[in-house]
């Protein structure tokens, strides 16, 4: 399949972005094209964003030193501290791969599967933006996984 685009304005006719439905409206010639990637790209730039502030509001929250006589109530704080870190952890690499599926979209190759070339679909983008293989791809490297571990 080939990775052409049409030139399709990236705005609808009320200089908008379109919307998810407007996208799920369209038909397989219309895929990745402009309109869709400013799409993705601005709900990525969203989701980067977002991501950003939670690190910054984590940073400053952790910084907080309250002193707890009590050893139950700190150790709950500190359990407390413990899963927001984790959370925080899960959220640096997710920012990672939104990070380079912004880079995609400016490479051309957002949308197209890694494995096979094949289009990855409009569903699949718009429930997991930063996702790099098909379904099908997808359900082939876990069952691999699961078959013979990482």
């Amino acid at each position: 399949m080939t990775k052409t685009t049409k030139s399709t304005p990236a705005v609808n006719t009320e200089g908008h972005l379109i919307s998810e439905e407007e996208i799920r409206a369209m038909g397989e010639k219309d895929y990745m094209n402009p309109a869709q990637l400013a799409f993705f790209k601005a709900r990525l730039q969203q989701l980067e964003k977002d991501l950003l502030k939670n690190a910054g509001e984590t940073t400053e929250h952790l910084r907080e030193t309250v002193l707890v006589p009590d050893p139950a109530d700190r150790a709950t704080i500190e359990e407390e501290h413990a899963l927001e870190l984790r959370t925080r952890d899960r959220e640096r690499k997710l920012l990672k791969k939104v990070q380079q599926s912004i880079a995609a979209i400016d490479a051309g190759d957002y949308g197209w599967c890694e494995e096979t070339g094949e289009p990855i679909g409009i569903p699949r983008l718009i429930a997991r933006p930063t996702a790099t293989l098909s379904l099908e791809a997808q359900q082939r490297r876990e069952l691999k996984q699961k078959l013979y571990g990482d």
